[in-house]
């Protein structure tokens, strides 16, 4: 591995100049390197990290890609990193005009890294660094505590798509943070006189007057202590329900790797506060990389969408077009049956610089029912790259398609859902079209997308852990619950309850197009001395 030589160094400045003259906002500073395929095929396993901690999972994909690689040989083309500087993969064999390309590609990508909200939490984020400093503290973990390091990590990674990560992006949003002192302002009038005391509004009202007067004559700090001392005369029960409240209020907003972390007896005793340092680092490694599974078709697409656009605007790759026509299309492909993330994504946002340019985002074209106004409308605000820009800063997967697969969308690329059927005369399965309504590739789209359960925890009184399914009609991986439960439970040091619901009865419709009938049973799952046990609530 070595760094790209000074003439391709040259075509990605060059690159870089037009892509900041089209809208492109990302940091000066990157760096290129140059491997072989094999090179990159071992990258992609770590998450694009070299200096990631190592896993026996990531040398099983190292392997399995090699495999593939030894069966169908292809150009990876690049892989990115989102770090400062971003640094980025190459092939070693790439002719220029395919490197102009695969450069804009790449800027793209550090542009969405570096400017989407989403990623906002990763911005002054040296992740490299931190992995490099991971990656020696497992080794040296593992040089003491031998193959114990790796059932923790195995352990913790069964739960790592439960990390709170939009409670660590909305910390980015908190200018200010509550003292406990306004937390107990709060609490005293909000809950503790409605809800406890259960105050009428002339009484509630007296008692705002009585505290505004304290702090009239008073400093506002020394009112406020004068204030509270009286009311802890008065209801000597205040203060340990606040304290309460503040213990449930804080491990609300933890997600259940840092609450086992935080409250695990097990896990606190001096001689297991390692385990603790193993976790952190699966936790952290996980949230740094959430923004890039829930942005996936945004980030491709913007991709996608840009070295398709400076491309063919680019003077130095004359004579080239064939070339591109034929990789360009290996990307940007749509797929009959399942997903394309480059097609679909680059698709849409052209579609939104085009209505944009044409003022179709307005109520005057949503108005409309006929479908030859619809196609002739055009009120030249010319609005579409700006609204574009707006979308990749502000958007996730989930919102655009929500907002833009429209049925405009549907019939513009001829889309459809796609069924599977068993033609048993032929012994084979075939494929027919199930639907052209937006509506149901809306659907179809939604399911592709990354949607962790939704898991809430508390503690029972006999020191167990309970945690409660929120179900969505989207059933646990039931292979995974004991494995999982077993994990937990050895990190939390006492029994694990799960509640969730498992399919009881499966029935087909009556209709083809139709989804199958299926009635729901809630169980309870018990982890107690690595023995499971299952019951039906």
């Amino acid at each position: 591995m070595e760094l790209i030589d000074q003439h391709s160094k040259k075509i990605m400045e060059g690159c870089k100049e037009r892509a900041r003259d089209m809208g492109l906002n990302f940091e000066q500073q990157t760096l290129e390197y140059i491997v072989s395929n094999r090179d990159l095929l071992e990258l992609s396993p770590k998450l694009m990290i070299p200096t990631l901690y190592d896993y026996w999972v990531q040398d099983v994909e190292v392997l399995k890609e090699k495999g593939r690689y030894d069966l169908y040989p292809v150009n990876p083309f690049e892989t990115v990193i989102n770090t400062r500087p971003a640094i980025s993969f190459y092939n070693d064999n790439n002719p220029d005009w395919m490197n102009v390309m695969i450069f804009y590609h790449v800027l793209a990508h550090i542009d969405f890294f570096q400017n989407n909200y989403y990623y906002q939490d990763t911005w002054n984020y040296d992740f490299k660094g931190e992995a490099l400093a991971d990656k020696r503290l497992i080794a040296r973990l593992r040089s003491e505590k031998g193959r114990w390091v790796d059932y923790i990590i195995e352990f913790a990674r069964g739960m790592d798509n439960l990390v709170g990560y939009f409670n660590e992006l909305s910390r980015q949003d908190r200018p200010w943070i509550k003292t406990t002192q306004q937390k107990q302002i709060d609490y005293y009038f909000d809950v503790f006189l409605q809800n406890y005391k259960d105050f009428s509004t002339q009484d509630y009202l007296k008692e705002i007057e009585e505290y505004n007067s304290y702090i009239n004559t008073h400093d506002e700090e020394v009112g406020n202590q004068l204030f509270f001392s009286n009311v802890k005369k008065r209801f000597p029960e205040f203060e340990e329900k606040f304290k309460r409240h503040q213990e449930a209020e804080d491990n609300s907003n933890q997600d259940l790797m840092q609450f086992i972390m935080e409250n695990s007896d097990y896990l606190n005793r001096q001689e297991n506060k390692w385990i603790k340092s193993v976790m952190e680092v699966v936790r952290k490694t996980s949230v740094f990389f959430q923004p890039q599974i829930r942005t996936k078709i945004m980030n491709e697409g913007w991709a996608t969408y840009w070295h398709e656009t400076l491309f063919l605007n680019d003077d130095r790759i004359q004579g080239h077009e064939v070339d591109f026509a034929k990789t360009h299309s290996k990307v940007a492909a749509l797929s009959r049956v399942g997903m394309n993330a480059y097609a679909i994504g680059s698709r849409i946002f052209k579609q939104i610089e085009e209505h944009g340019d044409k003022g179709k985002y307005s109520l005057d074209y949503f108005n409309l029912q006929d479908i030859t106004d619809r196609e002739n409308f055009d009120q030249k605000t010319q609005k579409g790259r700006d609204l574009i820009f707006n979308v990749r800063k502000n958007f996730c997967d989930f919102m655009l398609i929500r907002d833009f697969v429209n049925q405009d969308f549907v019939n513009r690329y001829q889309l459809f859902v796609a069924g599977k059927k068993l033609n048993r005369g032929k012994r084979k399965w075939e494929y027919y079209v199930k639907s052209r309504k937006a509506e149901d590739y809306r659907r179809m789209l939604m399911n592709n997308l990354y949607h962790p359960p939704s898991i809430s925890f508390s503690t029972t009184r006999d020191g167990k852990l309970y945690l409660k399914h929120h179900f969505e009609e989207r059933p646990l991986v039931q292979d995974y619950i004991t494995n999982t439960m077993l994990g937990i439970e050895y990190l939390w040091g006492a029994p694990v309850q799960l509640e969730t619901h498992e399919v009881e009865s499966l029935s087909e419709s009556t209709s083809e197009d139709s989804q199958p009938n299926i009635t729901w049973k809630k169980v309870l799952y018990t982890m107690e001395n690595k023995k499971i046990t299952k019951q039906v609530l």
